[in-house]
């Protein structure tokens, strides 16, 4: 692939996806001023998400993460696509028949007990949806998974009016929303891009399937690993603070999500990237400047959505049903730092995967985790969410600082941690202007009507120094 030619598949792949994903991504978090809104109270918010928790952890499991081999060894030419899929149609069979055998497992965790039944089917038909959209992307049917990306959502909001609006299911309303969303696209994807034609249990590759999960076995301690560092606060908050105070806390993580859907956008996109150039000529000078302008593109819209966070939480969480809600908004700005520190991890995990060395992904994922646990029992008793918090953005902090250095023996490619560390500290010194704006401490009473301006120059300065990263980026894909 040509100089110029990569950059503009990366550019045209990131705006396919950014189609399906924006609208998707936006309808997504409106559904939390709805459960706001129409689940009973906070303590039943946070069951909705400790059901979805639960499940996204089980995903992996039962998956065996084969979605993420069928990414890998499907865009390898080296690869006949009808042995990939195949491979990993029989072993998400193999896994499901395993989940289901030992569901009943689930019973003990008596929090989730009246749901266990939808919780396995939650788990079973996203694992489904996970391989059929995984396999279309890895045919290169981008267009066809970004629409799917807009369709899910729309049918996951339908169904959820339905269910919770209409019918007044709470909790189950969320679940059978989930389900169903799943399913009507997973069915869909299957048969608009008939892959029937490319599952047959004759293709079936003992060998590859062997190399496949030697890929992917690695990936689910580490899934495992970063579900527990992203959610083990919000249940050690429970368990120490209170269930209202993680529930406040769940719904103040949704505002930074809108950070982690920019780096989706970009990352769906880089991953089939990484791939295709794995073996060609200036790879290095690729990365270092597809990773300089995706930190460029994630600071700005940190700092934009640390700016407008009051606004945001206005229009995301309704307050009217639970008071305890207000208060959101002076959690989400340092949960803001961290879900950045967890994007540029994700960018460089993609190192792990082109490189086929997964076991990185997991013993950084591992440091990340167990810090994040020790972190939390020594901070939360003293300081509450915000103790979470802290030990949420440590956590990220360091497997980045891992990662940089590590993934760079794979690959190598510059940094400018000058630039990096720049970033850190401006929009630190924004969260602190945030936490000014709380009409509950006096002392802030005197400056508070500067905050929008050092806000405002806060955004500039990120502007100045991000700026040519960006600009050099732009010019190799405007370039014929």
């Amino acid at each position: 692939m040509k100089t110029n030619n990569k950059y503009k598949t990366l550019a045209a792949n990131t705006a396919i996806f950014a189609i399906g994903s924006f609208g998707s991504k936006i309808l997504a978090f409106m559904l939390t001023r709805l459960y706001t809104k129409f689940l009973e109270d906070a303590s039943h918010f946070n069951n909705k998400e400790i059901l979805e928790l639960c499940a996204n952890m089980l995903i992996p499991l039962v998956s065996l993460s084969i979605a993420e081999a069928i990414i890998r060894y499907g865009l390898d030419k080296n690869y006949e696509n009808k042995t990939v899929f195949s491979n990993a149609v029989t072993l998400l069979l193999c896994g499901a028949g395993g989940f289901i055998l030992l569901s009943p497992l689930l019973l003990l965790y008596r929090s989730i007990r009246p749901q266990v039944p939808l919780l396995v089917l939650f788990v079973l038909a996203s694992c489904f949806r996970q391989v059929s959209t995984q396999f279309a992307r890895a045919r290169g049917m981008v267009k066809l998974f970004a629409a799917d990306g807009i369709f899910c959502t729309l049918i996951f909001l339908i169904f959820n009016l339905i269910f919770i609006y209409g019918l007044r299911m709470d909790v189950t309303g969320f679940m059978l929303s989930n389900i169903c969303a799943d399913l009507c696209s997973g069915i869909g994807v299957w048969l608009i891009a008939r892959h029937g034609k490319y599952f047959s249990f004759k293709y079936v590759d003992r060998e590859l399937m062997a190399v496949m999960l030697r890929f992917s076995l690695p990936l689910i301690p580490a899934a495992e690993l970063w579900l527990i560092t992203g959610f083990s606060d919000r249940i050690f908050v429970e368990m120490i603070v209170d269930s209202t105070e993680a529930g406040v806390y769940g719904a103040s993580a949704k505002i930074p999500n809108l950070l982690s859907m920019v780096s989706t956008i970009v990352y769906q996109a880089w991953n089939m990237s990484a791939i295709a150039e794995n073996d060609s000529e200036g790879r290095s000078k690729f990365y270092t400047e597809v990773f300089e302008a995706y930190q460029a593109i994630l600071t700005l819209a940190a700092g934009g959505i640390i700016a407008f966070d009051r606004f945001l939480s206005g229009l995301l969480i309704d307050t009217s049903t639970d008071s305890s809600f207000e208060r959101a908004y002076l959690y989400t700005p340092v949960l803001v730092i961290a879900v950045l520190m967890m994007c540029y991890d994700q960018f460089l995990s993609s190192i792990y995967t082109v490189s086929k060395n997964t076991r990185g992904s997991l013993w950084t994922s591992l440091a990340a985790a167990v810090l994040n646990v020790v972190l939390n029992v020594l901070l939360i008793p003293k300081y509450g969410v915000q103790g979470a918090i802290a030990a949420t953005f440590a956590s990220y902090f360091v497997c980045y600082l891992l990662r940089i250095f590590d993934t760079r023996r794979y690959i190598p490619f510059e940094v400018s941690h000058l630039r990096f560390f720049a970033n850190l500290a401006i929009l630190f010194f924004m969260c602190r202007m945030i936490h000014m704006t709380d009409n509950t401490v006096e002392a802030y009473s005197n400056f508070r009507h500067l905050v929008p301006v050092f806000l405002a120059g806060s955004l500039a300065v990120l502007a100045v120094i991000n700026f040519k990263p960006l600009i050099v980026t732009v010019r190799k894909v405007l370039r014929r």
